[in-house]
């Protein structure tokens, strides 16, 4: 059924290009037609420019979009096509500044193996960076068309920073290549249920590590709603933080035995990239939410009318808790502002 869908596709996509090769050359040469009328010879240059300007744009888009030749990816270590898929990388991965030889004779296995470690550093720091960004995106915009647009470029944007750092020039071939195996490598992409309790169990230690002791005094009613917004932004950032780590590891490996061990190694390096995100940014979260809760209560309190000369005992009482409370919470919200 796969191989069915895909052969579809590539039809569709060659008759569509067919097409569209056909259009533009129908064109071009009624515009060819329309010139020469001014002039025999002006009719064949506009043509020949026509002709030469999208072979021009043909031969670049290929160019952009084919890598160069390189050796057979290699099984392991011992495999005969190691060494030059390895001098292969050198060539095609550009120097990190801080690299203590940054221009050797031989860029060999040495060389680019500290290459790797300073280019993670940097690949890391890009994606706790949207890790960031996606556990707020992911509190406050949760389940809206918003929300997952966001998220997803953030993501795409980070498969793309990650490959940038990674090679000198770039090729869609290669790129597209990162993205697939990226996307089949999280979590529900094959829908495989039997690795969810390894995805969701780093999500809920993080969400619940730091998150209680900083709740209201007293919310008992509000953490169900509190915890929303945390699991929800936790997950986001998790899925951010895979996203990083995995794509860092493709573009690093050198062997097969590499890739087969790139989603267990990234499940355990993104579980502890969450647990710092989210202990960096619970208490924002908290601090936030707490603050919203308090206003929204004085606003609802605020719409409480004090009761006339002549009103009620219950009205009285009303007016009177009203009025108590706001001035509790108008002073909890002066002093955490004073802290």
């Amino acid at each position: 059924m796969k191989r069915k869908l895909k052969w579809l596709l590539a039809t569709a996509l060659l008759f569509t290009c067919l097409l569209l090769l056909i259009f533009l050359f129908n064109q071009l040469y009624f515009f060819a037609e329309l010139v020469s009328g001014l002039h025999p010879i002006a009719g064949y240059i506009v043509l020949a420019s026509g002709i030469g300007l999208f072979t021009v744009l043909l031969l670049s888009a290929v160019a952009c979009w084919h890598s160069p030749r390189r050796p057979v990816f290699p099984e392991n270590e011992a495999s005969p096509s190691y060494d030059a898929y390895i001098r292969h990388l050198g060539k095609i991965q550009p120097a990190h500044p801080k690299h203590p030889e940054p221009e050797p004779a031989s860029r060999d296995e040495r060389w680019l193996k500290t290459n790797h470690k300073l280019l993670e550093v940097d690949a890391l720091n890009v994606t706790k960076e949207l890790g960031v960004k996606n556990f707020f995106i992911g509190a406050f915009a949760q389940n809206t068309s918003y929300g997952t647009t966001t998220s997803l470029t953030n993501n795409l944007k980070l498969v793309w920073r990650i490959y940038k750092l990674h090679r000198r020039r770039h090729y869609g071939r290669d790129l597209l290549d990162l993205y697939r195996f990226t996307h089949e490598s999280l979590p529900l992409s094959d829908f495989n249920k039997e690795e969810l309790p390894s995805h969701i169990k780093p999500i809920i230690q993080s969400s619940f590590s730091n998150t209680l002791a900083t709740l209201l005094p007293g919310g008992n009613l509000l953490t169900p709603f509190f915890l929303n917004f945390f699991l929800a932004g936790s997950t986001n950032t998790y899925l951010t933080c895979l996203t990083g780590i995995i794509s860092t590891h493709y573009c690093q490996s050198l062997s097969a035995e590499d890739k087969a061990e790139i989603v267990r190694q990234s499940k355990l390096e993104a579980s502890f990239m969450l647990k710092e995100i989210v202990k960096e940014c619970n208490p924002i979260l908290s601090q936030t939410i707490s603050s919203a809760v308090k206003k929204a209560g004085i606003e609802s309190l605020d719409s409480v009318q004090t009761s006339s000369s002549g009103g009620s005992i219950a009205q009285d009482i009303v007016s009177h808790l009203a009025q108590s409370l706001k001035n509790i919470i108008r002073e909890n919200v002066e002093s955490e502002k004073e802290k």
